[in-house]
């Protein structure tokens, strides 16, 4: 019996063996990571990761060049805004030492601000409107004037530019070619934004500078945020003076421009000063822009007034270069001329007037970013 049942349970487990599927040999065989197939499907899964990660970078650098192009005029008012809050920020904190508290030094200043703005706005408004009319109404009268010059004459007979002109300078054709009125009330309600936006934003950097300060010097590794915030706090003392200071050279020629006109009995002096005084906030070119502006008015008002101010500029951008922006700026920033002039230039061909006004002392931070961090790491090597 028990040599049958062996016999049945040998006859099963061939039958089961039979009858069980075969196992490939590549199943059971271990896979070696170094062959050439091992090696190809790596360099593949490589290659299509890299693809990936670098056509997802494309994608979201182009998101953030769009990105900076729509936000461009926001991002300047920002970068103006900020810079002046710089710039304003020892008056504030100059009045925090006195014992006032931040809040009223904040809004002390922020009143002063916006007295000198609206003072200039005022002086500034009524005599640009009242010229430009007066200009549009009398220009057939220049143009006849200038028709009495010979060589003129023969060229305008030649051509009928002279009637053209005339014909072409009506009150209408010259609103169209400015935009018409609504343009033009577009334009000043622009300006007058963008005005408000800057001083709001002015108004909070600087009610929340200390905060704002401290939240940039976090983004540092701790181990270097000692170095960040003392490199950091000598950058931003060399903006805000050099801002103040080139404020208070500006305001030294404006008086200077608005006392020599009211002597020479020019018109529109505290207009033409303001001018002077804005033109001189922009590096190397603005002073020579702004006494253009006053010789040719000082040329309107009599021949005279004219070479007086041309001999008055001449004598004080002398006095300005080498006697008060030295004194004034002595402790700002420390930097070449031609670093000056050239870092001037490229910041008016990138951003305009702020550019220009912000270039000098974004330089000076990074020279001396230059000097505290990047030679002694030289140095070391």
């Amino acid at each position: 019996m028990e040599a049958e049942a062996q016999a049945e349970t040998n006859t099963q487990a061939e039958v089961a063996e039979a009858t069980a599927a075969p196992v490939p040999a590549q199943r059971l065989a271990v896979v070696d990571p170094n062959s050439p197939d091992a090696r190809t499907a790596r360099r593949n899964r490589h290659v299509f990761t890299v693809g990936f990660l670098g056509g997802l970078g494309l994608v979201c650098a182009f998101l953030l060049a769009w990105a900076v192009r729509e936000t461009l005029s926001v991002l300047l008012l920002m970068l103006a805004a900020l810079f002046l809050a710089i710039g304003l920020h020892p008056a504030v904190a100059w009045l925090h030492r006195r014992g006032l508290p931040r809040g009223l030094a904040v809004t002390l200043v922020a009143l002063a601000c916006l007295l000198v703005s609206c003072g200039g706005l005022v002086a500034l408004a009524p005599p640009l409107f009242n010229q430009t009319a007066d200009l549009i109404a009398n220009l057939p009268g220049y143009l006849d004037e200038l028709n009495r010059n010979p060589q003129v004459a023969e060229f305008s007979q030649r051509y009928d530019v002279i009637e053209r002109l005339k014909s072409a300078a009506t009150n209408e054709n010259i609103t169209k070619a400015l935009g018409g009125a609504l343009g033009g009330v577009q334009a000043v309600f622009g300006v007058i934004f963008n005005v408000l936006t800057v001083f709001v934003l002015t108004i909070y950097f600087l009610a929340a500078w200390t905060r704002l300060k401290e939240g940039f010097y976090k983004l540092f590794p701790a181990s270097r945020r000692d170095t960040a915030r003392e490199i950091g706090d000598e950058i931003f003392e060399k903006i805000g003076a050099y801002l103040l200071g080139s404020l208070a050279i500006a305001l030294v020629a404006g008086v200077s421009t608005f006392v020599f006109l009211l002597i020479l009995g020019v018109s529109y002096a505290f207009a033409l000063a303001m001018v002077v005084a804005v033109c001189d906030l922009i590096p190397q070119i603005g002073a020579t822009l702004g006494a253009i502006v006053v010789v040719i008015a000082g040329f309107a008002h009599s021949s005279t007034a004219g070479i007086a101010c041309v001999v008055f500029f001449i004598l004080y951008q002398q006095l300005e270069n080498w006697v008060i922006a030295p004194r004034v700026l002595r402790r700002s920033v420390d930097v070449s001329d031609l670093a000056v002039i050239l870092s001037a230039l490229i910041g008016a061909v990138l951003l305009g007037a702020l550019g220009a006004l912000i270039a000098i002392p974004v330089v000076a931070g990074v020279q001396l970013t230059m000097r505290k961090i990047a030679m002694p790491h030289l140095d070391r090597i």
